[in-house]
């Protein structure tokens, strides 16, 4: 039995990965290792909560003592790493967080593996340390060009830049103590379970309660969106097949700018719910934008798609249809995280732990 530690499951990504490979892969044992933040919500594990390979760690990767005792409890043979400080906007009110949990946080899981995966000279045959990063580590692009896998990095917000550094930490400790890695780099993932302060969710759930839906700049921001399912499987297919030491592009091939999205939002929402579309376009607005806005994101796939043979099975189209269909039906996901209800159930369950 394969044990991996799965740090930040139980937020948006990393709970639709568990979702996932837990109920198909009963041969492994997947530990979900979170600091149970804001953003985290055990609620979205509600359907793997007691399957007997899956178990929870509350655990601050940052924390070197915690994480020591982790490996020390669970063995394990991989790491994939998800959890991370992840929304721009708060990187910019707020940086220290981002550095703390994104660069420190890194350096320390990197160094439990080298120093757990080493203790008894056994080598790191078998191991691994799957990083999952970001398509905004590569900055902005012009109106043409693609990100590939050798894009320079150009990271502009306090955000990006902090899973730049991660991803070199990453790549550094595989070339200095031999540690066994992939990294993924993946474009703007949507879908079910997501925090509602990103954009769709944000549009979906501010369309359905008539507020504004405030959009930066002119709105000609331009992102290619991946639905998280999509990402998942793609991680999967490269924990399992890819080269070590290399990275894999995942995107999704859906290239819009965000008034685009908020568009299409408005049109699924008002087919959906039988609202006036016209009536939820007048509630788009235009707002100061957000400092270093990058421009334009766009990933170059082809590698993961050659070698791993991955390939998106959502469009855009059919995803945001699944994404507005969810927020639809799950009222009581969505007053739990407004309300704050889930982190009070938190504390009561794992406050002490």
């Amino acid at each position: 039995m394969t044990t991996y530690l799965v740090t930040g499951g139980a937020g948006f990504i990393g709970a639709n990965f568990l979702d996932l490979v837990v109920p198909r892969h009963p041969e492994h044992r997947f530990v979900n290792v979170d600091k149970l933040t804001y953003a985290a919500n055990l609620q979205s594990l509600a359907s793997i909560e007691d399957a007997p390979n899956y178990s929870l760690a509350r655990v601050d990767i940052a924390d070197e003592a915690a994480v020591a005792a982790l490996f020390e409890a669970n063995d394990p043979d991989a790491v994939i790493h998800f959890a991370a400080e992840s929304h721009v906007d708060r990187s910019i009110l707020g940086p220290g967080e981002f550095v703390r949990t994104n660069v420190h946080g890194t350096y320390v899981l990197l160094e439990a593996c080298r120093k757990r995966w080493g203790r008894d000279g056994g080598g790191y045959d078998g191991k691994l340390f799957h990083h999952v990063s970001t398509d905004e580590v590569y900055g902005s692009l012009g109106p043409e060009g693609l990100f590939t896998e050798e894009t320079r990095y150009d990271p502009s917000s306090p955000y990006s830049s902090s899973k730049a550094a991660s991803d070199h930490l990453v790549r550094a400790w595989g070339r200095t103590y031999g540690l066994p890695y992939k990294l993924t780099n993946c474009s703007n993932n949507y879908g079910p379970l997501q925090f509602p302060e990103k954009l769709i969710p944000v549009m979906i759930l501010n369309a359905l309660e008539r507020k504004r839906l405030p959009i930066y700049g002119k709105g000609q921001n331009v992102r290619d969106w991946l639905y998280v399912t999509d990402h998942c499987e793609a991680i999967w297919k490269v924990v399992q097949d890819g080269v070590v030491g290399e990275t894999y592009n995942v995107g999704g091939n859906n290239e819009l700018m965000n008034v685009e999205v908020v568009d299409r939002i408005i049109d699924l929402v008002a087919e959906e719910t039988g609202a006036d579309p016209d009536e939820l376009r007048a509630l788009k607005e235009y707002v100061t934008d957000r400092p270093g806005h990058d421009l334009r994101y766009a990933i170059d796939a082809s590698k993961i798609e050659r070698e791993l043979g991955w390939t998106p099975k959502e469009t855009f189209e059919t995803g945001l249809r699944k994404t507005v269909r969810w927020y639809l039906d799950n009222d009581a996901w969505i007053d739990a995280v407004r309300t704050g209800a889930y982190r009070d159930w938190i504390e009561q369950n794992y406050g002490e732990r």
